[in-house]
């Protein structure tokens, strides 16, 4: 398996006003996005030209992703770790992410 594109530990994924997971990962490797839990298996998942991602006008710390028709809210952070710091990147580099591994420009 190659290294993923995209990694961030630590994320609550919610799917409308229902949490999921409170520690989850996001990973886009191999063309494709996935969400997990924070026990590793999978929410969901997606082919990442089919993902579509967004940022809401009311957060910074949030992205909106769109896969398999559903719609989840990922709480990232709303600015990058310091170097050798824990904790989630911006939800910023999710969208720049899954734009770039699509072959879309932002």
């Amino acid at each position: 398996m190659a290294e993923p594109e995209f990694r961030a530990t630590g994320v609550r994924i919610g799917k409308r006003l229902r949490s999921l997971t409170r520690a989850g990962q996001v990973r886009i490797s191999d063309g494709r996005v996935q969400l997990l839990t924070s026990y590793g298996s999978e929410i969901d998942s997606a082919p990442v030209q089919a993902v579509r991602a967004s940022k809401p006008w009311f957060s910074d710390d949030r992205a909106l992703a769109d896969l398999n028709g559903n719609r989840y809210s990922i709480t990232l952070g709303d600015h990058d770790p310091a170097p050798g710091e824990p904790g989630p990147p911006a939800a910023r580099r999710f969208i720049e992410a899954v734009r770039k591994a699509a072959g879309r420009k932002g």
